[in-house]
């Protein structure tokens, strides 16, 4: 029966979309409905209202309803929402105020005389107002009534032109900043929560072991994330656009003649554009940009960007007039002078403590006031003429509120599906359809571009995202990125825009094209760009690294920045290591050798044998290489033969986990009816169900093959000696290294103990005659002096045994003098060897470390280098299949 709702529950959301009847209220109402039904069937015929849910009942599907509206609403984790209508803000703003139709006037006669030149800058237009706005209606709109009457009178065909506009129009979806992008972003914050337990899940029945290791643990999609994630597929896909306009209108010039621009190329066009293609290149960099450097999240890059077309609007809506710039002078200016102050005063209210900190903090104050004072003259601008900002205003809350309702009633959709068992049917399908991952990806991506024909963005995003996600991010034969997958799905569902009979943007150019412009036209036009959005889509598919890089290339490179030692980054640091030891062996040796011949016999014992240690270490490092690489042959050797046994094996022990799964489903199904004094019928028919299960499992158990367990057993001794000749390079390497940072930090501490001197000498003195109370107050202000110094652990020891023998009511004056002596004969020692390796050590190891930091002892720097960052980040960007560890 839970197939039964669960058809019905997709029949009844179906039937609604399609009448057109609200998506905001045909998603939470299908559901709502289907499981009134389902709770009622099962208390007139089972006397149980969860007797036909799979999963819980009415009450644990209310209670994940209100889980789901707290999770939109409440979550400070989930605060990436905030950023929706902060950028619906500012395309609208965009819109209304012509800023828009200002840059595709201008681009059309820049790029005129080109052939196809005219349709280039509908494209172009179209990704900087992607960049801007990301909002399709208002672009296609404004594209259709500028640039279409224009097309038409330089004799562009009619399909062609169509085609271009709305392709260019969709833009704005995969394009950042870009709405679609926010809530793939959320809907994958959670699925990635759920692919972990069911990754953890499949390592735990796999190996036993409970800890999913961390370098084979997921990696949630934030939205900047996604939107470093798409810059370049956008970028791929404008690229594919001109390059079809400017094909088409070379082979077929009718198509696309170029167009002679009225006037000159004089000064005067050049300042034209200049201010029309400055100010919007400048919003975008300023939101775009504080993203990728990481100055600023999501939100406040939103909030940026809303601000900035606030103030462009300000002045382009009173543009010709006078004063109509001083609003954006004055922002300007305020921005420069903040910059200025930051770069040279610490701007920090609360550590104000010298004239020049007050003078800083004042000075800041006065250019943020400036910068408010050009803010609000600019809103009160757009509120004054022709109702601007109200409009706005009044669109970004419509805007806003759908978008909202539209998550809350897929949530409530979503966990009903879970409740009739969808999800599990979903994930059995995919998981059991044969081709292995990308086979399965392949049939989602089908999925998804059919239920474009019929579905927009936002429902796909909100109702297929939180069902197939969890189980393609768990798949571990591909290991692909949240990112990854996010900006596959967001390109897939551009598709959405241009594909009848409910392409949006089909209907929005077909609602301000002239009479004369054929509806079929505008779909014939669109076919080609479909096409060349599914090219994208294949050559993002094929090159993972056009998503992955950016995002890697940022966060490795930031102030958040993993160290080298994160196991995460360590097959691909060795990866490059590895490669520039059979370059530079040789360099490396010598430089060791070098250091190794030094006379160091000043050095206490234990700092002469921990630094003749690491340089026999240094030398070892190639030697453990070398069986870092045997180990690996070995290990790949072996994975022809026994790869297909694995996933034979695996398929067959997934399938009876099935068996064993719907076994106790059926069982809890019969406990539950006959608790209830169930129907006996139903009751019958379940066991009579339970039955054929117990020989099936048998059936499937003989077909593991009878050396699979020797087989898995010889695969983990070659894995588990492959992984530890990686520990042993590495234990090998920090070992070889650390003793070099310890000591070089030692003696760069000599300076600092040599200045407590005259100090200590006191110390004497004041142990033996002063009160002892004086005296405990010395010896703990000596103590704190030595803590900023490396290496004196030993003596501060003594002069906290010293302290401890002047304790008030047990004074014992002769032993504290006799620990202060141990104390001041260890610093004597101990300022004696520093100083003199101050002399000569110190420069040999520095030279030493400026060869081998980089190589050896790259595991202990405190970060990568940019050279190191983009190697690594290379790597990362690279899905690596790791299903043989499950």
């Amino acid at each position: 029966m839970e197939i039964f709702f669960l058809i019905l529950l997709i029949v009844l959301m179906a039937v609604t979309l399609a009448s057109g009847y609200p998506v905001a209220f045909a998603l939470p109402g299908s559901a709502i409905l289907t499981i009134g039904l389902a709770a009622g069937a099962g208390y007139i015929f089972a006397g149980d209202v969860e007797a036909y849910f799979a999963l819980g009942g009415p009450t644990e599907w209310l209670n994940a309803g209100i889980t789901n509206f707290r999770g939109i609403y409440w979550e400070p984790e989930r605060d990436t929402l905030i950023a929706i209508p902060l950028f619906i803000f500012m395309g609208i703003m965009l819109e209304r105020s012509k800023i828009a139709e200002d840059l595709l006037i201008t681009m059309a006669q820049l790029f005129g005389k080109i052939p196809g030149g005219l349709g280039i800058s509908v494209v172009l237009v179209g990704a900087l107002l992607a960049a801007t706005t990301g909002i399709v209606g208002a672009t296609v709109i404004a594209m259709g009534l500028i640039s279409l009457p224009v097309m038409m009178r330089n004799k562009y065909s009619h399909s062609l032109s169509t085609g271009i506009i709305a392709a260019s129009g969709t833009l704005g979806q995969i394009i950042p900043p870009s709405i679609v992008l926010i809530i793939l972003a959320d809907q994958l914050s959670n699925a990635t929560d759920q692919a972990l337990n069911i990754r953890s899940s499949m390592y735990k029945t796999a190996t036993g072991t409970s800890n999913l290791p961390s370098d084979f643990s997921l990696t949630s999609a934030s939205a900047g994330d996604m939107f470093l994630g798409a810059f370049l597929p956008g970028m791929v896909l404008v690229g594919l656009y001109v390059t079809y306009v400017l094909v088409t209108a070379l082979i077929r010039p009718k198509m696309a003649p170029p167009v002679e621009k009225e006037g000159k190329f004089d000064l005067k066009f050049a300042r034209r554009v200049f201010m029309v293609l400055v100010p919007p290149l400048t919003l975008i960099m300023a939101v775009l940009g504080s993203i990728l450097l990481g100055v600023a999240t999501v939100n406040q890059a939103g909030a940026i960007g809303a601000t900035g077309a606030l103030i462009m609007a300000g002045y382009r809506l009173k543009e010709g007039q006078r004063g109509a710039y001083y609003p954006v002078i004055l922002a300007v200016a305020a921005i420069v002078a903040i910059f200025v102050l930051i770069s040279t005063y610490d701007i920090n209210i609360k550590n104000i403590i010298t004239t020049s900190d007050a003078i800083g903090v004042g000075l800041a104050a006065l250019a943020v006031f400036g910068l408010m004072v050009s803010i609000v003259w600019s809103a009160w601008r757009a509120l004054k003429i022709n109702g601007t900002l109200k409009h706005v205003m009044v669109e970004t809350a419509k805007t806003t509120s759908l978008v909202f309702i539209i998550l809350l009633g897929a949530a409530m959709l979503t966990a009903a599906f879970r409740s009739f068992g969808g999800e599990e049917l979903v994930r059995d399908f995919l998981i059991g359809f044969p081709g292995g991952f990308f086979a399965k990806f392949a049939i989602v991506m089908v999925v998804i571009f059919i239920l474009g024909f019929f579905l927009d963005f936002i429902e796909i995003a909100v109702v297929v995202v939180p069902i197939i996600a969890p189980v393609l991010l768990a798949d571990p034969s591909a290991n692909i990125t949240a990112v990854w997958l996010g900006v596959m799905i967001g390109v897939n569902m551009q598709t959405s825009f241009l594909t009848p009979p409910f392409g949006f943007a089909l209907f929005y150019l077909r609602g301000v094209a002239p009479a004369e412009v054929k509806t079929t036209s505008i779909y014939r036009g669109v076919v080609p760009f479909i096409a060349l959005q599914l090219l994208a889509l294949g050559i993002v598919g094929f090159y993972p690294s056009l998503v992955n890089y950016l995002p890697n290339r940022i966060y490795l490179g930031s102030d958040n920045s993993p160290p080298p030692r994160n196991p995460r980054l360590q097959l691909c640091i060795e990866q490059r290591l590895f490669a520039i030891y059979d370059e530079s062996g040789d360099r490396l040796r010598k430089a060791t050798d070098r250091m190794a011949n030094f006379d160091i016999t000043f050095l206490p014992a234990e700092k002469r044998g921990a630094l003749s240690n690491s340089y026999k270490q240094a030398r070892m490092t190639f030697a453990r290489v070398a069986d870092v690489r045997k180990a690996d042959a070995a290990l790949k050797a072996y994975l022809p033969e026994y790869e297909p046994l694995h996933r034979l094996v695996r398929k067959v022990q997934l399938q009876i986990r099935e068996i064993g799964v719907g076994r106790d489903r059926l069982e809890q199904r019969i406990r539950s009816l006959s608790d209830a004094g169930g129907n006996e019928r139903e009751i019958r028919e379940l066991r009579a169900r339970l039955a054929p299960l117990g020989a099936e499992k048998s059936g499937l158990e003989s077909r593991i093959p009878k050396g699979w367990k020797d087989a898995r057993k010889r695969y983990l001794v070659l894995a588990k000696a492959e992984r530890f000749a990686r520990l042993r390079y590495r234990r090998t390497v920090d070992n070889a290294y650390e003793p070099i940072l310890e000591t070089r930090k030692l003696i760069a501490d000599t300076d600092a103990l040599a200045a407590r001197k005259d100090e200590f000498a006191k110390l004497k003195d004041i142990v033996a005659s002063a009160p002892p109370a004086k005296a405990r107050d010395a010896l703990r202000a000596a103590e704190r002096a030595l803590r900023t110094v490396g290496g004196t652990s030993a003596m501060r020891s003594r002069l906290t045994d010293a302290r401890r023998q002047l304790r008030k009511g047990n004074v014992k004056r002769e032993r504290a003098i006799k620990q202060l002596g141990e104390a001041l004969k260890l610093y004597t020692v101990e300022l004696a060897w520093r100083r003199k390796a101050k002399g000569g050590l110190a420069a040999r190891l520095e030279s030493y470390n400026e060869a081998i930091k980089n190589t050896i002892g790259l595991r202990l720097q405190e970060r990568l280098n940019a050279e190191q960052v983009a190697d690594v980040a290379s790597c990362l960007s690279i899905h690596r299949d790791i299903s043989l560890n499950f």
